[in-house]
């Protein structure tokens, strides 16, 4: 989809999910995938920067959404982590290419030692090494 504009946007706090509505298409995007997969420099570097990947976010929570103009918003999650800016276009694409995204995540968070949850720790990726 090209400009991709949510319709609507809805923290479900007892499920632990961001609803997201495109063309009445609705992702639900889990606050654990939403913080994996933040845009933020801390998680994607700066230029070509092995990709950080963290563990112990399984149970993180969303605290506060806040709109940045009109084409994103600014999620704060209850582990401080509050960087990074989540336009349309990259709710739209963490939606639509979930499965794969969520997949891609639990491969490289084992084969970097980590886990889900009761682990706060952080560890490099190397996407060459696969």
């Amino acid at each position: 989809m090209k400009n991709p504009v949510p319709s609507a946007i809805k923290l479900r706090q007892q499920s632990r999910q961001l609803e997201v509505s495109f063309d009445g298409v609705i992702y639900q995007l889990p606050y654990e995938y939403l913080r994996v997969f933040s845009p933020s420099a801390e998680i994607r570097g700066h230029g070509n920067q092995e990709i950080l990947i963290i563990g112990g976010k399984k149970q993180v929570q969303v605290t506060n959404i806040e709109a940045v103009g009109q084409y994103a918003i600014k999620l704060t999650f209850d582990d401080g982590h509050d960087s990074g800016l989540y336009n349309w276009q990259t709710l739209y694409e963490l939606g639509r290419d979930y499965q794969v995204n969520w997949q891609y995540y639990l491969k490289r968070l084992e084969a970097a030692g980590l886990k889900r949850s009761n682990d706060s720790s952080v560890g490099h990726y190397d996407p060459k090494a696969n």
